[in-house]
């Protein structure tokens, strides 16, 4: 009878044992040394909402460049809340923070540049009416200077005076004669020569067929303190008994006007031509030196 090596049997109801060879072995459903699974690294937060807030920031109170700085606030706060539902936080929680700022600091500059702009229009609209109120002023002052009424009285050639006034009157109830002199009380002198025939150009403006031409000299002095500006000074002349308007010639020699300032002690000489009916007897020249002198009045013979 032959004896072969049996295998032990395992009691009864008992779990079927392997050999086991070169060391234990676990199953890994039950842990032990067998291969963990490990949980992924968690994936890298954008940076970009970062780099978007900082930026929404800085142009956010830059004045007409606010709307730039919202926009990109916007975009900031939903690239730093988009990865709210892989991890349960926010990608960039700092940078969604520095979005909504950039948000509220573009309110701030919509509001500071409407600010801006409400103040040049305020200041544009105030220009403009100082401007039109100064030119009104100026025309009223204009209107009366045309109209004041004088007290001097010529007192012989080259001596006539005015007096009254703000700085003189002159030429309201007496007319000088060629030659005088109206002297105002800032010691501004006027002179109107003689009148004398006058040849227009064959260019010249404002003569009419028919009439004849005279000129006259103005002559400006300053004796005073201050220097004096002849911009302003007008000469007007009316001709004949019915005293028609006796309209200015302008040409290469005549019709300039006076121009720039005289200083004291000095002169100022310009030549005037108007064109008269050709039965006029008489010229009268009325000559304004500014809007706070009043206007001075001669009566030429022709």
């Amino acid at each position: 009878m032959s004896h072969s090596m049996q295998q032990p049997q395992p009691p009864h109801g008992g779990p079927q044992q392997t050999p086991q060879w070169g060391g234990p072995q676990q199953d890994p459903q039950w842990g032990g040394s067998g291969p963990s699974h490990r949980a992924d690294p968690p994936a890298k937060r954008p940076k970009a909402a970062l780099v978007l807030g900082i930026i929404a920031l800085i142009v956010g109170l830059i004045p007409f460049l606010f709307w730039i700085g919202g926009i990109l606030g916007l975009v900031a706060l939903i690239v730093g809340l988009s990865g709210r539902a892989k991890n349960g936080r926010p990608n960039n929680p700092v940078g969604a923070i520095l979005g909504g700022v950039g948000m509220v600091f573009a309110v701030v500059g919509a509001v500071f540049t409407l600010q801006i702009m409400g103040d040049a229009v305020d200041e544009l609209d105030r220009s403009v009416n100082e401007a039109a109120s100064s030119a009104e002023s100026d025309t009223d002052s204009f209107d009366k200077g045309k109209k004041g009424k004088g007290k001097g009285k010529g007192k012989g050639k080259g001596k006539g005076k005015s007096g009254g006034g703000d700085k003189g009157s002159g030429g309201g109830g007496e007319v000088f004669a060629a030659g005088d002199t109206a002297v105002y009380d800032d010691n501004l002198k006027v002179t109107v020569s003689a009148a004398s025939p006058y040849t227009p150009s064959e260019y010249a403006s404002g003569v009419t067929p028919g009439n004849k031409a005279y000129k006259v000299t103005v002559v400006v002095e300053n004796a005073g303190q201050e220097s004096f500006d002849s911009t302003l000074v007008l000469a007007d002349a009316r001709a004949g008994a019915e005293g028609v308007t006796a309209e200015q010639i302008f040409d290469d020699k005549v019709g300039g006007g006076f121009d720039g300032t005289i200083l004291p002690g000095k002169k100022s000489t310009v030549t005037y031509a108007f064109d008269t009916p050709a039965t006029a007897k008489d010229l009268t020249v009325e000559v304004t030196p500014d809007f706070t002198h009043d206007a001075v009045i001669w009566e030429l013979k022709l």
